[in-house]
């Protein structure tokens, strides 16, 4: 076997070794692609499941809350009505988000570009921390929906001690995670002890996989340029 055709085996073999490797990582990008796809879908029975609970809950508030504005004002407990109005209204704001949320998981291809799909679970993963945000709100009025008028007459000061106790404690704990619900956070317990479940797993298990195809099919980029998850 002469020079030339050691020459052409090698380049034969390289090529042949090209291809393969082409084929490879295609492969792995087409079922890392449908992992992403089936990890996404599985949040749709919970997304559905919250959606319709949701709806029935403020459907079921909003006649309610109606009723007693249009027919039983002058009567109705003003406790009652401010804070069933203020959960109702987050409620319905959690919904809307939700929805949003839903439609946004139907509409993932999986046949579309990776960029687009990052930028698809960015905004899942966004909304999904700001509906917890606002769900959190509700908090407070948990504590003061069964507030009356005979409370500030009869009442003494040790039981509003303990009441306010409650109120102020509510009050505080849901600001603060309304403000320190950031991704940044991810890593500390009390963020894994509330975003853990349908509703967050699948977000960052298909973050990472996406990841792994980006640093699969081009290694150059995402050695310089990695992913950011803000």
């Amino acid at each position: 076997m002469n020079e030339q055709e050691i020459k052409k085996l090698w380049q034969s073999a390289s090529e042949k070794w090209e291809e393969s490797l082409i084929i490879s990582k295609q492969n792995q990008k087409d079922i890392s692609s449908i992992q992403v796809y089936n990890l996404l879908a599985s949040m749709k029975p919970i997304k559905i499941f919250t959606l319709l609970v949701g709806i029935l809950w403020v459907g079921i508030g909003g006649i309610v809350l109606t009723n007693i504005f249009l027919f039983a004002f002058e009567d109705a407990n003003k406790f009652f009505l401010f804070s069933a109005g203020i959960q109702v209204a987050l409620t319905a704001i959690g919904i809307i988000i939700y929805l949003y949320q839903l439609i946004a998981i139907y509409q993932i291809d999986i046949t579309e570009p990776i960029l687009q799909t990052q930028k698809r679970i960015a905004k899942l993963k966004s909304s999904t921390l700001w509906v917890t945000r606002i769900l959190i709100l509700q908090l407070p009025v948990w504590t003061t929906f069964w507030w009356n008028d005979s409370m500030f007459q009869s009442w003494e000061l040790w039981q509003w001690f303990i009441v306010l106790i409650f109120t102020v404690s509510f009050t505080f704990t849901s600001l603060w995670l309304f403000f320190n619900i950031k991704f940044e956070n991810r890593e500390k317990e009390w963020f894994k002890l509330i975003f853990n479940g349908k509703e967050w797993t699948p977000l960052m298990q298909s973050l990472e996989l996406l990841e792994q195809i980006e640093e699969y099919t081009h290694p150059d980029k995402t050695d310089t340029q990695p992913v950011s998850h803000s």
